[in-house]
């Protein structure tokens, strides 16, 4: 591929740039997420993230996987076992996508089908062993923990600052600490997958983090992503996206609500 300029890598060599947007529709990356990057070999030299586009006037901007609270924000009741399980597919999907950049696709496909059966309704029973096997088997892993260590490195004090909730922020660490972040919380929800109680937004986080239509968690998650690639080799950069899996439908949601509000 021709390369667009030559620039200054970090050790004052003139090397040649090459200028590469990754998304919005890649294989195993958030739908919607486009990151204009400047190489330099494979070592990342810039990044920036695009806007997500707002949708057109009518068109649907509901992010999926934050449903039960959007619900409850709009006066519906929804109970706790709806949201969990949402928020636990959530992960799986997450789960799924990060597991196929690593190159593991078989726990990558099991990822999915756990997700898929959330989703359909499996009671906990049908799916609770399976669910074990698989965080064990992933979470206990020595090579993914090896290839995903030191990478993307986010502490607890940073993300807070970031004003980074959820996963992210309780991992307080690099990719493998997120990952395995989202191991635990599946874990956590597992039992209470037909709690009968409403959902309190206040309490209970959304996939990414505490709710909130004006500012959503997601948005703190990509403002996040131009520091923590910079440096980062591509597929290190690929691994970094993974383990924060932004849902960029969050912010186009938002979009769409500030020009309803003109």
């Amino acid at each position: 591929m021709p390369m667009a300029e030559q620039g200054a890598d970090r050790d004052g060599l003139a090397l040649d740039q090459l200028h590469v947007s990754l998304g919005p529709f890649l294989a195993d990356w958030p739908a919607g997420l486009t990151i204009r990057l400047v190489l330099q070999g494979d070592v990342v030299q810039r990044a920036g993230v695009d806007e997500p586009a707002t949708p057109a006037a009518g068109g649907a901007a509901e992010p999926y996987w934050a449903q039960p609270w959007l619900r409850v924000a709009s006066g519906e009741r929804v109970p706790v076992g709806e949201a969990v399980r949402r928020r636990a597919a959530a992960h799986l999907d997450s789960l799924g996508r990060l597991l196929a950049v690593a190159g593991w696709p078989a726990e990558a496909v099991r990822a999915r089908r756990l997700r898929d059966d959330l989703l359909s309704g499996a009671p906990r029973a049908a799916v609770a062993p399976r669910l074990e096997r698989f965080t064990r088997r992933v979470g206990r892993s020595r090579t993914l923990a090896w290839l995903t260590s030191g990478i993307g490195v986010v502490t607890a004090q940073k993300a807070r600052e970031a004003g980074v909730s959820g996963p992210a922020a309780r991992a307080g660490g690099d990719v493998t600490a997120r990952y395995r972040q989202w191991l635990t919380d599946i874990r956590r929800d597992l039992p209470r997958l037909e709690d009968a109680a409403p959902l309190d937004v206040a309490m209970e986080e959304s996939p990414r983090g505490l709710w909130s239509a004006e500012d959503p968690p997601s948005a703190a998650l990509i403002a996040l992503l131009p520091r923590l690639l910079e440096g980062a080799e591509l597929a290190a950069a690929r691994l970094v996206v993974a383990s924060l899996d932004p849902e960029p439908d969050e912010l186009a949601a938002r979009s769409a609500v500030e020009v309803a509000r003109g």
